[in-house]
């Protein structure tokens, strides 16, 4: 395959639509969202105007017509000025809509898919649980039928988008039998928000990404009609497992888009910081930081758009989707890190975006797949070549 990853006249005017909204309209005000741990809600009826929650999908469905890669440009381009609303696109479209979208009946299609696509609504990711992390087959949430419904019993954790007043519902794997040897039967249910026996909690406490929805849930008795199945009965892990692929290339878009932050707000800074007399950008010690930074979110770039590719053109790219994954958020945190020093104490200042940049980065290199499994997975298709 060819490695020319460069953007068609559309995806490039799609990629400055957003730049500018994120520069002109995200930038000046996410930073009072992200200190009072608030979700802006009118940024994302903005970027539901704007298309972006309907990029990837068709326009029969409220979509855009577009395809994965432009919805990670979008990401990439929103997570350059800020991550908490970067993250709620990516999960809203790639976590909320796609396993409607890929697994759901026409009719779970044309009942939910339109309030997503618009932004009117967000959809949710029920797969993690208190005591299964990385190991999501060991899922212990259950589900039984019972007079043509399923009776779920369980909690989720760490679910984004699960809390907000326009989440719709959330996706939950769960446990609805067993094989003969013991082994779980895991399916996918749409769990609409509001269900008794839902529990959402308080949003948590976090690190960084302050500006998103993040909570736990809790399913006591929730009843929900047996259509609400999602997919085939005993696929919910594999489904899930494939929106996880997908998923890792956004994710690692998300990370160049911060990683490249890093480098705009370590530039502009270098250039307005006077020290001894001159700018701090002309000591040599900050021109190579700055050097190491820009290359770190290229290269990037290139891993993800190679992945995005590769999946668009029906190619295996789980491999690279995983590489990227690995890739970019490893290099996000070297950038945040790198950032903050080039701001001294004001990168220690919360008013200073960099700050929220380094706060935001670590999680990069956890969810949606540690880094650690990433590289397990990276390691089993060289073993299998």
């Amino acid at each position: 395959m060819s490695l020319d990853h460069r953007l068609t006249p559309e995806h490039e005017e799609l990629r400055r639509t957003v730049e500018a909204f994120a520069r002109d309209v995200v930038a000046p005000k996410i930073g009072g969202f992200y200190e009072r741990h608030e979700f802006p809600y009118d940024i994302v009826r903005e970027m539901g105007r704007m298309g972006l929650f309907g990029l990837p999908f068709p326009e029969e469905y409220g979509g855009m017509g577009g395809d994965y890669l432009a919805l990670c440009l979008a990401i990439e381009e929103l997570a350059r000025v800020d991550s908490s609303v970067a993250i709620t696109l990516e999960a809203g479209v790639s976590l909320g809509a796609m396993p409607i979208f890929r697994f759901g009946t026409e009719e779970q299609r044309r009942r939910w898919l339109p309030a997503l696509c618009s932004g009117e609504a967000l959809g949710a990711f029920g797969l993690t649980e208190p005591e299964c992390g990385s190991d999501a087959s060991g899922t212990r949430t259950t589900a039984v039928r019972d007079g043509g419904e399923w009776v779920i019993n369980g909690t989720k954790s760490f679910i984004t988008n699960s809390g907000t007043d326009i989440t719709a519902f959330v996706t939950v794997t769960a446990v609805t039998g067993r094989r003969p040897d013991g082994s779980p039967v895991i399916s996918a249910i749409v769990v609409p928000a509001g269900t008794p026996g839902l529990s959402v909690a308080p949003g948590y406490s976090k690190v960084g990404w302050n500006a998103s929805d993040t909570r736990e849930l809790s399913f006591n008795d929730v009843r929900v009609p047996e259509d609400h199945l999602l997919g085939e009965e005993g696929r919910g892990y594999a489904q899930f497992l494939s929106i996880l692929d997908e998923g890792r290339i956004a994710i690692a878009s998300l990370a160049t888009g911060l990683a490249q932050g890093c480098v705009d707000e370590s530039v502009r800074y270098a250039r307005e910081r006077i020290a001894f007399g001159r700018p701090i950008g002309e000591n040599q010690a900050i021109e190579f930081k700055l050097a190491d930074m820009a290359t770190r979110a290229y290269t990037a770039r290139i891993a993800w758009r190679d992945a995005a590719s590769r999946l668009l053109a029906g190619e295996p790219f789980k491999t690279e989707a995983a590489m990227a994954k690995l890739h970019a958020s490893d290099i996000a945190v070297t950038n945040a890190r790198e950032a903050t020093q080039i701001h001294g104490g004001y990168g220690f200042m919360n008013e200073y975006p960099v700050a929220r940049m380094w706060r935001d980065a670590k999680i990069l290199e956890i969810g949606e797949g540690t880094s650690e499994v990433q590289r397990m997975l990276i390691a089993r298709h060289l073993k299998a070549a």
